[in-house]
Protein backbone atom coordinates (compact mmCIF):
# COMPACT_ATOMS: atom_id res chain seq x y z
CA UNK A 1 0.00 0.00 0.00
CA UNK A 2 1.82 3.50 -0.92
CA UNK A 3 0.24 6.95 -0.18
CA UNK A 4 0.52 9.49 -2.55
CA UNK A 5 0.60 13.20 -1.01
CA UNK A 6 -0.74 15.42 -3.86
CA UNK A 7 -3.03 15.07 -7.11
CA UNK A 8 -0.80 17.65 -9.37
CA UNK A 9 0.96 16.24 -12.15
CA UNK A 10 3.92 14.27 -9.94
CA UNK A 11 0.47 12.68 -7.39
CA UNK A 12 -1.55 11.79 -10.64
CA UNK A 13 1.35 9.87 -12.19
CA UNK A 14 2.80 8.50 -9.44
CA UNK A 15 -0.56 6.84 -8.85
CA UNK A 16 -0.83 5.59 -12.61
CA UNK A 17 2.98 3.89 -11.89
CA UNK A 18 1.67 2.50 -8.84
CA UNK A 19 -0.80 0.39 -10.70
CA UNK A 20 1.20 -0.55 -13.56
CA UNK A 21 3.45 -2.06 -10.96
CA UNK A 22 0.70 -3.58 -8.74
CA UNK A 23 0.63 -1.97 -5.81
CA UNK A 24 -2.35 0.11 -4.25
CA UNK A 25 -1.78 3.65 -4.70
CA UNK A 26 -4.05 6.33 -2.14
CA UNK A 27 -3.30 9.66 -3.44
CA UNK A 28 -4.50 12.70 -0.71
CA UNK A 29 -5.53 15.79 -1.79
CA UNK A 30 -6.00 18.43 0.31
CA UNK A 31 -8.18 20.33 -2.46
CA UNK A 32 -11.47 18.96 -4.35
CA UNK A 33 -9.78 18.57 -7.70
CA UNK A 34 -6.76 17.40 -9.88
CA UNK A 35 -4.19 19.85 -11.28
CA UNK A 36 -1.85 21.41 -8.72
CA UNK A 37 -0.09 24.17 -9.74
CA UNK A 38 -1.94 24.07 -13.38
CA UNK A 39 -5.52 24.12 -11.67
CA UNK A 40 -6.44 28.36 -11.38
CA UNK A 41 -8.78 29.34 -8.88
CA UNK A 42 -9.62 32.95 -8.87
CA UNK A 43 -8.68 32.63 -4.96
CA UNK A 44 -5.16 32.30 -3.60
CA UNK A 45 -5.80 28.91 -1.21
CA UNK A 46 -3.08 28.08 1.36
CA UNK A 47 -0.61 25.18 0.85
CA UNK A 48 -1.91 25.71 -2.91
CA UNK A 49 0.09 27.01 -5.58
CA UNK A 50 -1.25 29.75 -7.26
CA UNK A 51 -1.33 30.77 -10.54
CA UNK A 52 -2.26 33.68 -13.17
CA UNK A 53 -4.60 32.97 -15.79
CA UNK A 54 -2.33 34.44 -18.45
CA UNK A 55 0.15 31.32 -17.69
CA UNK A 56 1.02 29.52 -20.94
CA UNK A 57 3.48 26.27 -21.12
CA UNK A 58 7.47 27.17 -21.76
CA UNK A 59 8.15 23.61 -23.28
CA UNK A 60 6.00 21.97 -25.96
CA UNK A 61 3.54 19.67 -25.95
CA UNK A 62 5.36 16.93 -28.07
CA UNK A 63 8.28 17.54 -25.42
CA UNK A 64 5.92 18.01 -21.94
CA UNK A 65 3.49 14.51 -22.79
CA UNK A 66 3.78 11.50 -20.33
CA UNK A 67 5.72 9.00 -22.22
CA UNK A 68 2.35 6.98 -23.32
CA UNK A 69 -0.17 9.39 -24.17
CA UNK A 70 0.67 12.25 -26.44
CA UNK A 71 -1.61 15.71 -25.95
CA UNK A 72 -4.30 15.84 -29.04
CA UNK A 73 -2.56 16.70 -32.12
CA UNK A 74 -4.87 19.99 -32.30
CA UNK A 75 -3.81 21.36 -28.98
CA UNK A 76 -1.47 24.54 -29.62
CA UNK A 77 1.97 23.87 -29.25
CA UNK A 78 2.89 25.63 -26.23
CA UNK A 79 -0.41 25.06 -24.11
CA UNK A 80 -2.53 27.95 -21.76
CA UNK A 81 -3.10 26.52 -18.21
CA UNK A 82 -6.52 25.66 -19.21
CA UNK A 83 -5.46 22.79 -21.77
CA UNK A 84 -2.93 21.67 -19.73
CA UNK A 85 -5.56 21.19 -17.27
CA UNK A 86 -7.65 19.28 -19.47
CA UNK A 87 -4.75 16.99 -20.78
CA UNK A 88 -4.18 15.92 -16.70
CA UNK A 89 -8.46 15.59 -16.78
CA UNK A 90 -7.67 12.95 -20.16
CA UNK A 91 -5.17 10.98 -18.51
CA UNK A 92 -7.22 11.03 -14.95
CA UNK A 93 -9.85 9.21 -17.05
CA UNK A 94 -7.73 6.79 -19.26
CA UNK A 95 -5.97 5.44 -16.08
CA UNK A 96 -8.50 5.49 -14.47
CA UNK A 97 -7.19 7.50 -11.39
CA UNK A 98 -9.93 9.56 -9.91
CA UNK A 99 -11.19 6.32 -8.10
CA UNK A 100 -7.68 5.97 -6.09
CA UNK A 101 -7.90 9.90 -4.77
CA UNK A 102 -9.43 11.28 -1.62
CA UNK A 103 -10.48 15.01 -2.56
CA UNK A 104 -10.71 17.05 0.65
CA UNK A 105 -7.71 15.69 2.49
CA UNK A 106 -4.57 16.91 3.98
CA UNK A 107 -2.09 14.68 4.81
CA UNK A 108 -0.98 16.17 8.53
CA UNK A 109 1.82 13.91 9.33
CA UNK A 110 3.91 11.19 8.26
CA UNK A 111 6.08 9.14 10.82
CA UNK A 112 8.13 6.14 10.58
CA UNK A 113 6.64 3.13 12.46
CA UNK A 114 8.19 1.66 15.27
CA UNK A 115 9.28 -1.52 14.03
CA UNK A 116 10.36 0.79 10.41
CA UNK A 117 14.03 -0.66 10.51
CA UNK A 118 12.07 -4.24 9.71
CA UNK A 119 9.20 -3.65 7.95
CA UNK A 120 9.95 -0.18 6.15
CA UNK A 121 6.10 1.28 7.43
CA UNK A 122 4.70 4.53 7.74
CA UNK A 123 2.24 6.20 9.82
CA UNK A 124 0.14 8.68 8.01
CA UNK A 125 -2.22 10.83 9.66
CA UNK A 126 -4.79 12.85 7.27
CA UNK A 127 -7.42 14.99 7.73
CA UNK A 128 -10.90 15.70 6.08
CA UNK A 129 -13.91 17.81 7.58
CA UNK A 130 -12.35 18.18 10.84
CA UNK A 131 -11.77 14.69 11.21
CA UNK A 132 -8.24 12.88 11.74
CA UNK A 133 -8.00 9.12 10.23
CA UNK A 134 -4.82 6.96 10.92
CA UNK A 135 -3.23 4.92 8.14
CA UNK A 136 -0.17 2.17 8.14
CA UNK A 137 1.34 2.21 4.07
CA UNK A 138 4.32 0.37 3.38
CA UNK A 139 5.93 3.48 1.13
CA UNK A 140 5.04 6.88 0.74
CA UNK A 141 5.12 8.98 -2.46
CA UNK A 142 5.81 12.85 -1.80
CA UNK A 143 4.80 14.62 -4.38
CA UNK A 144 3.29 18.18 -2.80
CA UNK A 145 5.43 20.60 -5.38
CA UNK A 146 7.51 23.30 -4.12
CA UNK A 147 5.54 26.63 -4.83
CA UNK A 148 3.29 26.59 -2.30
CA UNK A 149 5.47 28.51 -0.08
CA UNK A 150 6.52 32.12 -1.22
CA UNK A 151 10.49 33.19 -0.46
CA UNK A 152 9.92 36.74 0.87
CA UNK A 153 13.74 37.62 1.95
CA UNK A 154 12.65 41.00 2.91
CA UNK A 155 16.07 41.56 5.49
CA UNK A 156 17.64 41.56 2.14
CA UNK A 157 16.46 45.00 1.05
CA UNK A 158 17.27 47.93 3.39
CA UNK A 159 14.53 50.45 3.96
CA UNK A 160 11.76 48.34 2.91
CA UNK A 161 10.12 48.70 6.36
CA UNK A 162 10.19 52.41 5.25
CA UNK A 163 8.81 51.82 1.72
CA UNK A 164 5.19 53.96 1.61
CA UNK A 165 4.00 52.23 -1.44
CA UNK A 166 2.08 48.26 -1.64
CA UNK A 167 4.39 45.39 -2.11
CA UNK A 168 3.73 42.01 -2.70
CA UNK A 169 5.16 38.01 -3.91
CA UNK A 170 4.48 37.36 -7.30
CA UNK A 171 2.49 34.51 -6.19
CA UNK A 172 -0.51 36.85 -5.14
CA UNK A 173 -0.54 38.04 -8.94
CA UNK A 174 -3.70 37.51 -10.88
CA UNK A 175 -4.47 40.42 -13.20
CA UNK A 176 -2.74 43.41 -14.46
CA UNK A 177 -5.48 46.25 -13.36
CA UNK A 178 -3.61 46.37 -10.06
CA UNK A 179 -0.85 48.48 -11.94
CA UNK A 180 -3.12 50.73 -14.09
CA UNK A 181 -1.13 54.10 -13.86
CA UNK A 182 1.24 52.76 -11.76
CA UNK A 183 5.26 53.28 -11.51
CA UNK A 184 5.98 49.36 -11.08
CA UNK A 185 9.20 47.06 -9.92
CA UNK A 186 9.75 43.61 -10.95
CA UNK A 187 12.35 42.45 -8.13
CA UNK A 188 14.16 39.44 -9.65
CA UNK A 189 14.41 38.18 -13.15
CA UNK A 190 12.70 34.47 -13.52
CA UNK A 191 9.83 33.89 -15.64
CA UNK A 192 7.09 34.83 -13.28
CA UNK A 193 8.45 37.46 -13.20
CA UNK A 194 9.11 38.55 -16.65
CA UNK A 195 6.05 37.22 -17.61
CA UNK A 196 4.22 39.73 -15.21
CA UNK A 197 6.49 42.41 -16.35
CA UNK A 198 5.21 42.26 -19.80
CA UNK A 199 1.08 42.16 -18.90
CA UNK A 200 1.86 45.29 -16.25
CA UNK A 201 3.59 47.15 -18.96
CA UNK A 202 0.27 47.62 -20.75
CA UNK A 203 -1.36 49.36 -18.67
CA UNK A 204 1.13 51.04 -16.15
CA UNK A 205 2.73 54.23 -16.27
CA UNK A 206 6.40 52.28 -16.16
CA UNK A 207 8.01 48.89 -15.48
CA UNK A 208 11.08 48.63 -14.57
CA UNK A 209 12.78 45.11 -14.07
CA UNK A 210 16.12 44.87 -11.47
CA UNK A 211 18.14 41.84 -11.44
CA UNK A 212 21.37 41.55 -9.82
CA UNK A 213 22.33 38.38 -12.25
CA UNK A 214 21.15 38.86 -15.41
CA UNK A 215 19.38 35.80 -17.28
CA UNK A 216 19.41 34.64 -20.53
CA UNK A 217 16.30 35.30 -22.63
CA UNK A 218 15.28 32.63 -25.16
CA UNK A 219 12.11 32.52 -26.90
CA UNK A 220 9.55 30.07 -27.32
CA UNK A 221 9.80 29.89 -31.28
CA UNK A 222 13.21 28.87 -32.09
CA UNK A 223 15.05 28.39 -34.98
CA UNK A 224 13.08 28.47 -38.02
CA UNK A 225 9.83 28.99 -35.82
CA UNK A 226 9.97 25.38 -34.65
CA UNK A 227 9.58 25.01 -30.71
CA UNK A 228 12.64 26.01 -28.71
CA UNK A 229 13.06 22.63 -26.66
CA UNK A 230 12.50 20.31 -29.78
CA UNK A 231 15.73 22.52 -31.06
CA UNK A 232 17.64 22.13 -28.10
CA UNK A 233 17.27 19.21 -26.28
CA UNK A 234 17.95 16.41 -29.09
CA UNK A 235 20.42 13.73 -28.01
CA UNK A 236 23.07 15.06 -30.86
CA UNK A 237 22.97 18.85 -29.12
CA UNK A 238 23.25 16.97 -25.51
CA UNK A 239 26.38 15.01 -26.71
CA UNK A 240 28.05 18.02 -27.58
CA UNK A 241 27.49 20.25 -24.56
CA UNK A 242 28.44 17.44 -22.16
CA UNK A 243 31.42 16.31 -24.41
CA UNK A 244 33.17 19.40 -24.77
CA UNK A 245 35.83 21.18 -22.26
CA UNK A 246 33.65 23.33 -20.12
CA UNK A 247 34.80 27.07 -21.12
CA UNK A 248 34.02 25.68 -25.06
CA UNK A 249 30.60 24.17 -24.21
CA UNK A 250 29.84 27.43 -22.40
CA UNK A 251 31.11 29.66 -25.58
CA UNK A 252 28.81 28.16 -27.43
CA UNK A 253 25.94 28.45 -25.26
CA UNK A 254 26.69 32.27 -25.27
CA UNK A 255 27.34 32.23 -29.15
CA UNK A 256 23.97 30.45 -29.47
CA UNK A 257 21.89 32.92 -27.05
CA UNK A 258 23.01 35.97 -28.31
CA UNK A 259 22.11 34.88 -31.55
CA UNK A 260 18.98 36.41 -31.59
CA UNK A 261 19.77 39.08 -29.73
CA UNK A 262 22.46 40.34 -27.84
CA UNK A 263 21.81 40.37 -24.76
CA UNK A 264 24.51 42.74 -23.60
CA UNK A 265 22.90 45.75 -25.31
CA UNK A 266 19.79 44.73 -23.41
CA UNK A 267 21.26 44.85 -20.14
CA UNK A 268 20.29 41.09 -20.02
CA UNK A 269 24.11 39.63 -19.89
CA UNK A 270 24.45 37.26 -17.14
CA UNK A 271 27.37 37.75 -14.62
CA UNK A 272 28.63 34.72 -15.32
CA UNK A 273 28.26 33.63 -19.03
CA UNK A 274 27.91 30.00 -18.48
CA UNK A 275 24.18 29.25 -17.96
CA UNK A 276 23.79 30.25 -14.28
CA UNK A 277 20.01 29.32 -14.06
CA UNK A 278 17.43 27.99 -16.10
CA UNK A 279 17.03 30.73 -19.32
CA UNK A 280 13.68 32.64 -19.02
CA UNK A 281 11.09 32.12 -21.64
CA UNK A 282 9.50 34.91 -23.17
CA UNK A 283 8.78 35.90 -26.69
CA UNK A 284 7.61 39.99 -25.65
CA UNK A 285 10.76 41.21 -23.59
CA UNK A 286 13.52 42.24 -26.37
CA UNK A 287 11.15 44.09 -27.95
CA UNK A 288 9.50 45.56 -24.55
CA UNK A 289 12.97 46.82 -23.50
CA UNK A 290 13.46 48.48 -27.53
CA UNK A 291 9.67 49.94 -27.17
CA UNK A 292 10.69 51.18 -23.87
CA UNK A 293 7.99 49.61 -22.28
CA UNK A 294 10.14 47.77 -19.56
CA UNK A 295 13.44 48.94 -18.05
CA UNK A 296 16.46 46.70 -17.07
CA UNK A 297 18.13 48.16 -13.95
CA UNK A 298 20.69 46.67 -11.55
CA UNK A 299 20.04 45.44 -7.55
CA UNK A 300 18.23 47.26 -5.51
CA UNK A 301 20.16 49.09 -3.04
CA UNK A 302 18.22 50.61 -0.87
CA UNK A 303 14.35 51.49 -0.49
CA UNK A 304 13.03 55.05 -0.11
CA UNK A 305 9.53 55.68 1.33
CA UNK A 306 8.73 56.64 -2.49
CA UNK A 307 11.52 55.31 -4.51
CA UNK A 308 14.41 53.19 -5.09
CA UNK A 309 18.21 52.89 -5.03
CA UNK A 310 20.14 50.77 -7.66
CA UNK A 311 23.43 49.44 -6.97
CA UNK A 312 26.25 51.68 -9.46
CA UNK A 313 23.02 53.92 -9.88
CA UNK A 314 23.12 57.34 -7.40
CA UNK A 315 19.57 58.69 -9.00
CA UNK A 316 16.34 57.69 -7.20
CA UNK A 317 13.63 56.16 -9.33
CA UNK A 318 9.95 56.82 -7.81
CA UNK A 319 8.05 54.15 -7.97
CA UNK A 320 4.41 52.71 -6.59
CA UNK A 321 4.17 49.07 -6.38
CA UNK A 322 6.82 46.13 -5.89
CA UNK A 323 6.50 43.19 -7.04
CA UNK A 324 8.76 40.58 -5.38
CA UNK A 325 9.93 37.81 -7.99
CA UNK A 326 12.01 36.10 -5.69
CA UNK A 327 10.83 32.41 -5.75
CA UNK A 328 9.66 29.93 -3.26
CA UNK A 329 10.81 27.78 0.08
CA UNK A 330 11.51 23.96 -0.35
CA UNK A 331 9.27 22.51 2.71
CA UNK A 332 7.67 19.69 4.06
CA UNK A 333 5.33 20.42 6.31
CA UNK A 334 4.01 16.57 7.44
CA UNK A 335 7.56 15.31 7.55
CA UNK A 336 9.80 15.30 10.33
CA UNK A 337 12.82 17.60 9.88
CA UNK A 338 15.02 14.12 10.26
CA UNK A 339 13.41 12.67 6.92
CA UNK A 340 14.24 15.01 4.56
CA UNK A 341 16.46 17.38 5.32
CA UNK A 342 16.48 21.16 3.52
CA UNK A 343 19.28 23.55 4.11
CA UNK A 344 19.80 26.35 1.64
CA UNK A 345 16.44 25.55 -0.09
CA UNK A 346 17.80 22.34 -0.76
CA UNK A 347 16.90 18.74 -0.02
CA UNK A 348 19.92 16.14 0.06
CA UNK A 349 18.22 13.19 -1.86
CA UNK A 350 20.07 10.71 -3.74
CA UNK A 351 19.12 11.19 -7.79
CA UNK A 352 16.81 14.26 -5.85
CA UNK A 353 14.41 11.56 -4.67
CA UNK A 354 15.55 8.93 -1.90
CA UNK A 355 16.53 10.08 1.28
CA UNK A 356 20.13 8.67 1.94
CA UNK A 357 19.80 7.99 4.80
CA UNK A 358 16.64 5.66 6.03
CA UNK A 359 16.95 2.74 6.94
CA UNK A 360 14.35 1.10 3.82
CA UNK A 361 14.19 2.89 0.50
CA UNK A 362 10.19 3.27 1.49
CA UNK A 363 9.75 7.28 1.00
CA UNK A 364 10.44 8.96 -1.97
CA UNK A 365 9.91 12.85 -3.28
CA UNK A 366 8.95 13.74 -7.06
CA UNK A 367 8.92 16.52 -8.99
CA UNK A 368 12.07 18.47 -6.50
CA UNK A 369 14.04 19.08 -9.55
CA UNK A 370 14.09 21.88 -12.33
CA UNK A 371 15.33 19.95 -15.03
CA UNK A 372 16.30 22.60 -18.25
CA UNK A 373 13.16 21.18 -20.01
CA UNK A 374 9.77 19.64 -19.50
CA UNK A 375 9.14 18.54 -15.38
CA UNK A 376 5.59 16.09 -16.83
CA UNK A 377 8.41 12.91 -18.29
CA UNK A 378 10.78 13.51 -15.54
CA UNK A 379 8.55 13.00 -12.91
CA UNK A 380 7.36 9.92 -14.67
CA UNK A 381 10.31 8.49 -15.08
CA UNK A 382 10.97 9.21 -11.29
CA UNK A 383 7.78 7.20 -10.05
CA UNK A 384 8.95 4.74 -12.91
CA UNK A 385 12.08 4.15 -11.31
CA UNK A 386 10.71 4.38 -7.74
CA UNK A 387 7.36 2.24 -8.04
CA UNK A 388 10.45 -0.57 -9.07
CA UNK A 389 12.96 0.09 -6.07
CA UNK A 390 9.68 -0.29 -3.62
CA UNK A 391 9.28 -3.60 -4.94
CA UNK A 392 12.08 -4.37 -4.59
CA UNK A 393 12.63 -4.72 -8.11
CA UNK A 394 15.64 -2.33 -8.77
CA UNK A 395 18.06 -1.54 -5.84
CA UNK A 396 19.97 1.32 -4.26
CA UNK A 397 23.54 1.70 -3.99
CA UNK A 398 25.07 1.66 -0.03
CA UNK A 399 24.29 4.26 1.79
CA UNK A 400 27.85 5.24 1.82
CA UNK A 401 27.70 5.52 -1.89
CA UNK A 402 24.48 7.35 -2.04
CA UNK A 403 25.34 10.28 0.27
CA UNK A 404 28.83 10.91 -1.52
CA UNK A 405 27.23 11.47 -4.39
CA UNK A 406 24.74 13.59 -2.62
CA UNK A 407 27.66 15.81 -1.70
CA UNK A 408 29.44 15.93 -4.56
CA UNK A 409 26.97 17.02 -6.16
CA UNK A 410 26.24 19.65 -3.98
CA UNK A 411 29.86 21.05 -4.25
CA UNK A 412 30.08 21.15 -8.00
CA UNK A 413 26.93 22.89 -8.38
CA UNK A 414 28.17 25.19 -5.53
CA UNK A 415 31.32 25.92 -7.68
CA UNK A 416 28.76 25.99 -11.16
CA UNK A 417 25.94 28.26 -9.96
CA UNK A 418 26.64 29.23 -6.05
CA UNK A 419 23.62 28.71 -3.69
CA UNK A 420 21.29 31.56 -4.56
CA UNK A 421 17.73 30.53 -4.92
CA UNK A 422 17.27 27.13 -5.97
CA UNK A 423 19.84 26.21 -8.87
CA UNK A 424 20.94 23.35 -6.87
CA UNK A 425 17.87 21.57 -8.49
CA UNK A 426 18.63 22.46 -12.32
CA UNK A 427 19.65 19.52 -13.97
CA UNK A 428 20.24 18.94 -17.99
CA UNK A 429 17.26 16.61 -18.00
CA UNK A 430 18.37 14.22 -20.51
CA UNK A 431 21.41 12.90 -19.25
CA UNK A 432 19.17 12.52 -16.08
CA UNK A 433 16.26 10.76 -17.91
CA UNK A 434 18.43 8.56 -19.40
CA UNK A 435 20.13 7.43 -16.01
CA UNK A 436 16.52 7.04 -14.48
CA UNK A 437 15.91 5.04 -17.42
CA UNK A 438 18.87 3.33 -17.12
CA UNK A 439 18.31 1.71 -13.62
CA UNK A 440 14.48 0.66 -15.25
CA UNK A 441 16.05 -1.11 -18.32
CA UNK A 442 13.74 1.54 -20.13
CA UNK A 443 17.02 3.55 -22.03
CA UNK A 444 16.63 3.72 -25.56
CA UNK A 445 19.42 1.88 -27.62
CA UNK A 446 20.66 3.96 -30.76
CA UNK A 447 22.99 1.73 -31.77
CA UNK A 448 20.95 -1.39 -30.95
CA UNK A 449 17.98 0.36 -33.26
CA UNK A 450 20.58 1.21 -35.81
CA UNK A 451 20.17 -2.04 -37.11
CA UNK A 452 17.26 -3.19 -36.84
CA UNK A 453 15.48 -0.03 -37.75
CA UNK A 454 17.54 2.41 -39.19
CA UNK A 455 14.89 5.52 -39.57
CA UNK A 456 13.58 5.10 -35.90
CA UNK A 457 17.43 5.10 -34.63
CA UNK A 458 18.67 8.68 -36.62
CA UNK A 459 14.78 10.11 -35.40
CA UNK A 460 15.87 9.65 -32.06
CA UNK A 461 19.45 10.96 -32.34
CA UNK A 462 19.50 13.78 -34.28
CA UNK A 463 15.45 14.61 -33.37
CA UNK A 464 13.99 15.64 -30.27
CA UNK A 465 14.17 13.47 -27.12
CA UNK A 466 10.71 13.46 -26.65
CA UNK A 467 9.34 10.83 -23.81
CA UNK A 468 8.16 8.20 -26.19
CA UNK A 469 11.47 6.90 -26.76
CA UNK A 470 11.48 5.74 -22.77
CA UNK A 471 8.15 3.40 -23.94
CA UNK A 472 9.84 1.56 -26.72
CA UNK A 473 11.39 -1.42 -24.45
CA UNK A 474 11.80 -2.80 -21.27
CA UNK A 475 9.17 -2.59 -18.22
CA UNK A 476 5.58 -0.80 -18.88
CA UNK A 477 6.87 -0.42 -22.71
CA UNK A 478 3.93 1.14 -25.04
CA UNK A 479 2.96 -0.36 -28.71
CA UNK A 480 2.59 3.24 -29.96
CA UNK A 481 5.91 4.58 -29.02
CA UNK A 482 7.27 4.11 -32.43
CA UNK A 483 4.63 6.10 -34.22
CA UNK A 484 4.28 8.61 -31.52
CA UNK A 485 7.76 9.27 -31.83
CA UNK A 486 7.54 8.90 -35.94
CA UNK A 487 5.12 11.43 -35.76
CA UNK A 488 5.96 13.76 -33.32
CA UNK A 489 6.68 17.02 -36.10
CA UNK A 490 2.75 16.33 -37.82
CA UNK A 491 1.60 16.89 -34.41
CA UNK A 492 3.33 19.57 -33.85
CA UNK A 493 2.97 21.12 -37.10
CA UNK A 494 -1.12 20.54 -37.23
CA UNK A 495 -2.27 23.65 -35.29
CA UNK A 496 0.44 25.82 -36.77
CA UNK A 497 -0.47 24.99 -40.68
CA UNK A 498 -4.01 26.28 -40.40
CA UNK A 499 -3.72 27.79 -43.98
CA UNK A 500 -1.60 26.22 -46.39
CA UNK A 501 -0.72 28.56 -49.53
CA UNK A 502 -1.26 27.47 -52.98
CA UNK A 503 2.53 27.38 -54.36
CA UNK A 504 3.66 24.99 -51.10
CA UNK A 505 5.29 22.33 -52.50
CA UNK A 506 4.18 20.13 -48.87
Amino acid sequence: RVAVVGAGVSGLTATKCCLEEGLEPTCFEQSQDIGGLWRYTEHIEAGRPSLYPSVISNTSKEMSAFSDFPYPEDFPVFLPNAQVLDYLRRYTERFGLREHIMFGTTVVSVRKRPDFATTGQWDVVTEADGKKTSHIFDAVMVCSGNFSEPSLPLHCFPGIERFQGQYFHSRQYKHPDVFQGKRVLMVGMGNSGVDIAVEASRVAAKVTVCTSRGAWVLSRVFDHGYPWDMVFNTRLMSLIRNSLPGPLSRGLINYRVNQQFKHENYGLQPEKSCLVREPVLNDDLPSYILTGRITIKPGVKEFKENSVVFHNHPEEEPIDIVVFCTGYNVSFPFLEEEVVKVENKHASLYKYVFPTHLQRPTLAVLGLIKPLGAIMPVTEMQARWVTRVFKGLCQLPPQSVMEKEVNEKKKNQVRRFGLSFDEVLKTDCLVYMDKLASFIGAKPSVLGLLCRDPWLALTIFFGPCTPYQYRLGGPGCWEGARQAILTQWDRTLKPTRTRVPASSSS
